[in-house]
């Protein structure tokens, strides 16, 4: 498995996704939560989860089941 080495100001943002929501975490370099939220599954809550990335300037996005649940968002 290949490493990602991160600036201190790269932000990750980790998305929890299930049927009716997704939970989604901004992590910092060290690993620090940044701040989390709880969204709908549906195209009101992919925006609001795409505002909560620009406001934390997240550079790379982790998104469980892009296939499935996660496949709404990862379009957005």
């Amino acid at each position: 498995m290949a490493s990602i080495a991160l600036a201190r100001s790269d932000v990750i943002v980790g998305v929890d996704t299930h049927k009716d929501t997704h939970t989604a975490a901004a992590v910092g370099a060290t690993g620090n939560v940044l701040e989390h939220l709880t969204v709908s599954a549906d195209p009101a809550g992919y925006r609001r989860l795409v505002a909560f990335g620009r406001r934390h300037d997240a550079r790379l996005w982790a998104i469980e089941g892009t296939g499935s649940f996660g496949a709404g968002l990862t379009t957005a």
